[in-house]
């Protein structure tokens, strides 16, 4: 099961995508995922709004996990650079970019209530009420990445392209990976599944060196298996990583980690797999009735 993403090793195809606070899971926070990661030999991306240093996450990650750090065009692009130098500097190893979130959509987060002994570690001295607007940049065009690549030597990887059009044009601004994501579909009702828009974007870049992952809605080794058969070269998980903190800290996030893994063992092997080259698209079979989207 062992494969590389961007040139790294990782033990399985596996790995934690970027979610926010965990410290509203459980108290170590960010710390205790990291460590889990590391322990299972993946990675993780850790998110924007992180509750833990990028310093200590790197710390507890050193030296066996995988990490790469997400942001956003912000506003603020002095907030950008910070956050680019503490990566380099720790000793992280690609820049994952969200674009597809151009305007703000609280939902019914509106009056969700943070602890006010949780704090932001990229925004200490802005106050939550009003990191939206701080975060939010609603003119973020390709130029951007063009700058962003200007002040770093790090890969970047987008997340949020769920179209061959987008990929395509990907390809013309130095782009290393592709996260095919719908922010865990809590942004705009009735996108397309990821599954669904894999196809699309791994037949848009194949020649090229991009690689492309998957997240949302990986619950099961047999999701993992369908994604690759598809074209991912991997998955990220969200949602099930802070169930696992909230049950049981860092071993929680550990026995999440370790069932996925071991399901998707078991689905390559029942499927006749013994190596991740040996799984191909013919294994899955599509059927559009269940397919519902804009």
């Amino acid at each position: 099961m062992r494969t590389t993403m961007l040139g790294q090793d990782i033990a399985f195809p596996i790995a934690v995508a970027p979610t926010s606070m965990h410290c509203l899971a459980h108290n170590d926070g960010e710390l205790a995922t990291a460590r889990a990661v590391g322990s299972v030999g993946t990675g993780m991306i850790l998110s924007a709004g992180t509750n833990s240093t990028m310093e200590d996450v790197a710390a507890a990650l050193f030296p066996n996990g995988l990490r790469w750090a997400q942001l956003y065009i912000f506003k603020d692009l002095s907030l950008v650079r910070r956050i680019v130098k503490k990566a380099e500097t720790n000793g992280y190893g690609a820049l994952v970019v969200t674009i597809d979130y151009p305007v703000s959509n609280k939902g019914p987060w509106g009056s969700l209530r943070i602890p006010p002994h949780i704090k932001m570690a990229n925004f200490a001295d802005v106050e939550l009420s009003r990191l939206s607007s701080v975060v939010i940049n609603e003119s973020v065009t390709w130029k951007d990445i063009d700058w962003l690549h200007s002040i770093t030597s790090l890969p970047i990887v987008l997340k949020g392209i769920r179209t061959g059009e987008m990929a395509r044009e990907a390809l013309n601004h130095n782009i290393a990976g592709i996260v095919v994501s719908n922010t865990g579909g809590r942004n705009l009702d009735g996108l397309p599944a990821t599954i669904d828009a894999l196809s699309e974007v791994v037949e848009a870049v194949r020649g090229s060196c991009m690689e492309v992952y998957l997240d949302g809605g990986v619950r099961t080794g047999t999701d993992v298996l369908k994604a690759l058969a598809l074209g991912a070269r991997a998955v990220f998980i969200g949602r099930p990583i802070i169930w696992g903190l909230a049950y049981d800290g860092e071993a929680g996030a550990r026995t999440v980690l370790e069932i996925i893994r071991d399901e998707f063992s078991l689905a390559m092997a029942l499927s006749g797999c013994p190596k991740l080259s040996d799984i191909t698209p013919d294994l899955v079979i599509r059927d559009l009735r269940y397919s519902a989207k804009l």
